[in-house]
């Protein structure tokens, strides 16, 4: 690998935006592939702050310092990886649902989401079963991920879910959700795809399913 690329990840992972920004314009100024200066550079990088992160090594401070790093490379990256035509390995839905005002681990999952690639379409807090469904007319996600950090919002999932197969749309998408006080059984239940305990993994269990 490159001495830039190897780089942009360290100073990614150590939250270094304005040097992640001048790493990434030097990669493409020395006509490295977009690609791979997404894949290995700023992805590589994620991934091994979600790692940290997964081993309690690093801390929700760090992995939100360390996406708004990776957010300021895609910055100047997005415009060029369209223009070459470079897509996303896949696209998700994500949002809080109805009655949950909660975003933090949300916005971890949408962070960790992007770093593996994957474009996320974040509908906010408190998102109602309809507007969900609306957002997967639009977008056609291959991933919705639903959260709830709260028992009397936990059977919001299920409410979205059932609205999704009145809607017929159900089969058209991967379900997964997560949350404080949901579990891969209460998953099971309301007829989800997947359940992850933390935003890491919930990457990888996304990630997974474009192997």
């Amino acid at each position: 690998m490159s001495e830039v690329l190897s780089n942009i990840s360290e100073m990614l992972q150590k939250g270094k935006a304005k040097d992640v920004k001048a790493l990434v314009a030097q990669a493409l100024e020395e006509n490295i592939e977009p690609k791979d200066i997404l894949m290995q550079g700023l992805i590589a990088g994620m991934s091994i702050v979600g790692a940290k992160f997964k081993n309690n090594e690093v801390f929700v401070p760090e992995v939100l310092i360390a996406a708004r790093a990776m957010n300021g490379g895609l910055e100047i990256l997005r415009p060029v990886l369209a223009a070459a035509g470079v897509e996303p390995v896949g696209k998700v839905v994500i949002c809080t649902v109805k009655g949950d005002m909660h975003d933090i681990g949300k916005n971890l999952v949408k962070m960790m989401l992007e770093g593996q690639g994957l474009e996320c379409v974040d509908l906010g807090v408190d998102v109602a079963p309809d507007k969900v469904v609306e957002a997967v007319k639009e977008h056609n996600p291959d991933i919705l991920c639903l959260s709830a950090l709260l028992t009397t919002t936990m059977m919001a999932q299920k409410d979205t879910i059932d609205a999704l197969k009145a809607a017929g749309l159900r089969d058209k998408v991967k379900i997964m959700v997560g949350g404080a006080p949901v579990t891969h059984s209460f998953a099971e239940e309301i007829g989800a795809d997947a359940y992850s305990p933390d935003a890491a993994t919930a990457a990888e269990v996304a990630r997974a399913y474009f192997a």
